[in-house]
C-alpha cells in the first residue's frame, strides 16, 4: 500500500523518518512517499484530507478530526522552550497587542497561543523563513519565529520579547505541543495500528543510531551550523516525541481545551490516538 508521507523540510522531521528513508526499518508492505512541504501547507492539504498520513499544527488538528486521528508518537513538544516572538529593539509585553505581528500562518499552534498570552492582535501572515526579514525592514515591529529561528536571532540581532514555551510552562507545568503526526481514518483500524507502529520504528531507529540519523538531517538544516542543527533536532526529537506519555497526552488536552474555550474551534474537539 502506498503510503504519501508529509512533513516539514526541516532537520527535526527529517530525522524522524531518516530509518524509512534509508530502508533501516521493517515497512510491513507499505510503500512510503515522501511529500515535503511547509506546515502551513501540510495543515491546508489536511483540511483536504490530501496525504494518507502527514504532519500538521496542533491547531489545526480540531479542523480535520473527522478525517484524521492523532498518532501517539511524532509530537514536537517544548518543555520550557517554543516560538519566540522576536523585535528590532526591546519592547515591553504590553505592546505586543498594540502593533502588528508578522506569524508564519494562522493555522499554526504558534500563532494560536500567541492568541492565549497576548488576546486578540494585529498580524500580517507571512512564510516562516521571511518573517526576520519582514521585522528587519521595518515592515512589522515583531515577529513570531518557529523552526531554527528559534536558536538563531540573536545572532540575527534581534531582541526575545516572548517565549512562548516558558509561559505556557508557567501557566500549566506542562511541554508546550506544537506539532502532531496523523493518519487518515479511513485506512482502517488494522491499517492505522500497522502503520502506527513502522512510524514508531522510524523515531526510535533515529534516536538510537543519532548519528547517522543526524548526518542525513543535516541535509535539510538550511544553512545550520552543526551544532545547532544538533541542538535544533534534540529540541523537537525526543522521548516526547517518540510516545506522547501521560505528560504528553495532557499537555494536547490542556492546550485544546483552552482553545475551545476561546472559540478557536467550530466544533467540540475529541482527542483520538490511534
Amino acid at each position: 500500500m502506498l503510503i504519501r508521507l508529509g512533513h516539514s523540510p526541516d532537520a527535526d522531521d527529517a530525522f524522524m523518518f531518516w530509518a524509512l528513508a534509508a530502508g533501516r526499518v521493517d515497512t510491513r508492505g507499505f510503500e512510503f512517499e515522501h511529500v515535503l512541504r511547509d506546515i502551513q501547507t501540510l495543515n491546508e492539504w489536511a483540511l483536504e484530507g490530501r496525504l494518507e498520513t502527514t504532519a500538521i499544527s496542533l491547531h489545526t488538528y480540531p479542523f480535520v478530526q473527522d478525517r484524521y486521528v492523532l498518532l501517539p508518537h511524532g509530537a514536537s513538544m517544548g518543555s520550557g522552550y517554543g516560538p519566540i516572538v522576536v523585535a528590532r529593539e526591546p519592547m515591553a509585553l504590553e505592546r505586543l497587542s498594540e502593533i502588528e505581528i508578522a506569524v508564519p500562518g494562522k493555522m499554526t499552534t504558534a500563532f494560536l497561543v500567541l492568541r492565549m498570552a497576548i488576546g486578540d492582535f494585529s498580524y500580517r501572515e507571512v512564510p516562516f523563513d521571511r518573517i526576520m526579514d519582514e521585522v528587519r525592514s521595518g515592515a512589522v515591529d515583531a515577529g513570531l519565529l518557529i523552526h531554527e529561528g528559534q536558536l538563531t536571532y540573536e545572532a540575527e540581532g534581534f531582541t526575545k520579547v516572548l517565549d512562548l514555551g516558558e509561559w505556557w510552562m508557567l501557566e500549566t507545568g506542562l511541554p508546550l505541543p506544537l506539532g502532531a503526526n496523523v493518519a487518515r481514518r479511513d485506512l482502517g483500524e488494522e491499517t492505522l495500528a500497522e502503520l502506527s507502529e513502522v512510524l514508531a520504528a522510524s523515531i526510535r531507529a533515529g534516536l538510537e543510531n543519532r548519528g547517522e540519523a543526524m548526518a542525513y538531517a543535516m541535509e535539510f538544516s538550511r544553512g545550520l551550523e552543526p551544532h545547532l542543527a544538533d541542538r535544533f533536532v534534540g529540541m523537537y526529537v525526543n522521548e516526547l516525541t517518540e510516545d506522547y506519555g501521560d505528560e504528553g497526552r495532557q499537555a494536547v488536552k490542556e492546550l485544546l481545551r483552552r482553545a475551545e474555550a476561546l472559540g478557536a474551534f467550530p466544533e467540540p474537539v475529541r482527542v483520538e490516538f490511534v
